[in-house]
């Protein structure tokens, strides 16, 4: 899930993080507006300095009428339902700092340069000596004194190397406690009176990790917090219901197309793998899905049903790379179930079966039983789906 700015700088500033002042609106009746003014469309994307989605304003009715304007207005496929009013400061230095996921390294990553701004990624590439990076480990998080060190190297020193440890540290805070995928502040002013203060900031959460949220919930729910150029339809509107039936794992991220072979597909960037290898070979999807991280029996039953209650899907592929952290069993014994509670045959519904990993002998007795054929971690998911277009005009 990610955040709207004005939502990532509420939670900053429960850590004592600094933000200018100001709030978001919806409207312009009796606002009243104190010159000069930032407005920046509340949309869940980056890039909006560069495609129109923020001004500023030297006049309250100046303010007032851009706001109008970007509340009517699509910016990179989004309309903002809210704009973010903040007065506007004067800025000595900028800086960049974020903490991420290393997915190799399996740790948090501290990132700081010793300028911000919009091409930070330019930046690092050009000078990286500007750019630090360092591990740190979830159980000690991101001390002060590390914090301090990593920004050193930079250059920084005295009073403001102690206070942009501070704001380091702090950040790896929020991001741990909020089981964020990313935090990240872009820029980090200092003022001309000598303030940091975090002018923007992007908070990505993961979706498995909302149920300990109960604030972050409710804001997913909310059907208004901006528009979007392509709304869900309705097959997708179910299938997100289905992922939110219990916390455990992700089954029901669904796209909706309009071919005729249903696919539940994933395992580390495999499901954009095999959709695009499906095609590749003539094959129609139905969908595209993501499915992982070991979820229930229930929900991938319920995903199964739904995407064979398509009309013109008669036919599924279950593609997955190898999986150390999703059990085949599980898997094998939602589909079945899901097939067989639509009315169907597994032995002529399932096109292809290929999931290998954690508890696979088990779930392949399990297909077995059914007359499922199943092809082990020697058949690649390239031939896999070939196979599965292959069987998907029986």
């Amino acid at each position: 899930m990610r955040l709207l700015e004005c939502e990532s700088k509420e939670i900053l500033s429960k850590y004592q993080i600094a933000t200018p002042s100001g709030r978001a609106v919806s409207f312009i009746n009796n606002l009243d507006i104190k010159p000069p003014v930032m407005l920046k469309a509340q949309i869940p994307i980056g890039g909006r300095g560069k495609s129109g989605g923020i001004f500023e304003a030297s006049t309250s009715d100046g303010a007032k009428a851009k706001i109008e304007q970007l509340l009517a207005t699509w910016v990179r496929g989004y309309k903002a339902t809210k704009i973010l009013v903040e007065e506007k400061l004067d800025i000595d230095q900028e800086f960049f700092m974020a903490i991420t996921d290393d997915t190799v390294a399996k740790s948090p990553l501290a990132i700081f340069s010793s300028e911000g701004g919009v091409d930070i990624e330019a930046l690092a590439e050009r000078q990286p000596q500007k750019v630090r990076k360092e591990l740190f480990s979830m159980r000690s998080k991101l001390p002060q004194y590390r914090a301090r060190e990593i920004i050193s190297e930079t250059g920084i020193s005295g009073r403001l190397l102690l206070g942009l440890g501070n704001i380091l540290s702090r950040l790896a805070d929020v991001f741990l406690d909020y089981d964020a995928t990313l935090a990240e502040i872009n820029p980090l002013a200092l003022t001309r009176d000598g303030r940091l203060i975090a002018l923007d900031c992007h908070m990505e959460i993961d979706d498995d990790a909302l149920f300990r949220h109960k604030e972050l919930i409710e804001l997913a729910k909310e059907g208004n917090r901006f528009e979007s150029e392509r709304s869900l339809t309705e097959f997708e509107r179910k299938a997100a219901e289905i992922d939110q039936i219990d916390h455990r794992g992700v089954a029901g991220r669904v796209i909706e197309f309009d071919g005729n072979l249903g696919l539940i597909i994933g395992g580390g960037g495999a499901s954009l793998t095999a959709f695009d290898a499906v095609q590749s070979h003539g094959g129609k999807p139905a969908n595209y899905c993501e499915i992982g991280g070991n979820p229930s029996v229930l929900k991938v039953k319920e995903l199964t049903r739904l995407i064979l209650s398509k009309p013109n899907v008669q036919k599924i592929a279950v593609i997955m790379n190898v999986v150390s952290n999703t059990r085949v069993d599980l898997v094998a014994r939602g589909i079945v179930k899901g097939i067989l509670e639509a009315g169907k045959d597994p032995a002529k519904t399932v096109a292809a079966f290929r999931i290998p990993g954690a508890w696979e002998e088990e779930g392949f007795k399990i297909l077995s039983k059914y007359g499922v054929q199943y092809l082990d971690r020697t058949v690649s998911i390239d031939d896999t789906a070939r196979i599965a277009v292959d069987n998907s005009g029986d």
